[in-house]
This record gives structure tokens, sequence and C-alpha cells, in this order.
């Protein structure tokens, strides 16, 4: 990145690209490039307020974590991650699911000298996210009904596979289960619901779908890296 003039932001390039956040990496992981849409989802004034900052500085401990491990990932084996499946901030601040892709950024020794990637909304209307119709079929199923119990079983049979086979398959686009990826999508509404509402954690654990508060404070911790009351009380 040293050799890149300090006046020659390529990444202002992304601005023109609509829903497109980028951002580029050193070696100890720290930024050293973005672009608007990037910083504004930190709710931060400048991209001069997070370079030289990481994940752990930016992010929610969960979240920073399983943004660490892919990076590390990459460095070691020099090869991209594609179409990763993860929270990240949308532009109210709020957890949201988005696909990264992830590079290595080589030296011209082709030693791998840091990370760059590309964030893209899964909702967003361009999406690209899936090859196939079934999956996309199943992923907005997913997102409109995850208050309520799901068969994964006839989720399947609706999307005209075996539950073998759309296991199998979505593992593999979004590199996790339906399973977690409802429980997912119930968190990042437990967020919203935290942050704009009064409603109890026990009332708000049962409209969302979860069995009881004990289990919604259980995936939310997890996920999130605090619990929803914590959570609550940092709006």
């Amino acid at each position: 990145m040293s050799e890149i003039a300090p006046d020659g932001h390529f990444d202002r390039l992304f601005d023109l690209l609509p829903e497109i956040s980028f951002f580029a990496k050193n070696r100890d992981l720290q930024i050293m490039a973005a672009n608007r849409r990037f910083w504004e989802r930190l709710a931060v004034n400048s991209e001069a307020e997070i370079i030289g900052k990481n994940d752990f500085d930016l992010f929610p401990l969960r979240l920073a974590e399983n943004f660490r491990r892919d990076d590390e990932e990459v460095l070691a084996t020099g090869k991209a991650k594609l179409d990763i499946l993860e929270l990240f901030f949308d532009s109210q601040g709020l957890p949201d699911w988005f696909l990264t892709s992830k590079f290595p950024i080589f030296n011209r020794a082709h030693e791998t000298i840091g990370v760059m990637g590309i964030v893209r909304n899964l909702s967003s209307s361009e999406r690209t996210f899936s090859p196939n119709q079934e999956l996309d079929r199943a992923v907005e199923y997913l997102r409109s009904h995850f208050t309520e119990p799901v068969r994964f079983s006839e989720l399947a049979k609706k999307v005209g596979m075996s539950v073998r086979q759309f296991n199998r398959r979505f593992k593999e686009v979004f590199n996790t289960t339906p399973q977690s990826f409802l429980i997912k999508t119930r968190i990042q509404a437990a967020c919203e619901k935290l942050r704009s509402s009064e409603q109890s954690i026990s009332e708000m654990a049962q409209t969302l779908g979860f069995y009881d508060q004990s289990s919604f404070t259980l995936h939310f911790r997890k996920h999130m890296g605090m619990t929803p009351l914590h959570y609550r009380k940092q709006r």
C-alpha cells in the first residue's frame, strides 16, 4: 500500500458503484483504505477516522472475531474468499445481511501483504449472490418467515431439492447452514427491536420465534458478544 501515491486513491472508484463497500488492510489487518460507503456505515465523518484501526476497534467482539478469522485465512493461503455471508452494519447502524468477498494483496515478490474486499447488501435489488433461483427463493422465504416455526424438510421440497441436497448446496454457497441463517436473521431483527422499541426481552423472544428468553439470550450473546439487555443499553 505504501507504493500507492497518497493522492491516488483507487478506492474512490468504488464510490461510484451503488451498494458496494470497499476496504483494504495491511498485513497487520489495519484499515489502510476504504470508500465512503464503508466508513459511513461505521458512523464516522471521514476515512481518516478509521485508518490504522482494526476490526476490534470498529465492531462488536463477535463480529470482529469472524472478520479476523476470514482475513487471516486469506493472508495465510493467498487465496480469495468469495461471497461470505455475514452480519455487517447498514446505513442506520444496524446489523444486516451482507456478502463479503476478500482478496489477497501481493507485493512485487508475490508475497501477501494485506487483504482487500468488497461488501454487498444481501437485500440489494441488484444482488447476484446466488447463481440459482432455488437458493434465492429459500433465502427470501427464511427472511420473510423467520418469526414462524420453519420445517426445513418442507422448505427443501418447496425449492425442489432433497433435504440433504438443500443443506449441502446452502452451505456451499453461503458458508452457513439454513438453520444458522434463520437464527442470525432473528438476531438481526432483535437488534432492530432492541434499538427501536421498549418490548420486554421475554416478549421479544416469543415474537421472534425463539423457544424462550433463555434460548434468545444464549443465541444473541453467541452472535453479538453481549446480552440483549446490554445491547439495548448501548442504543
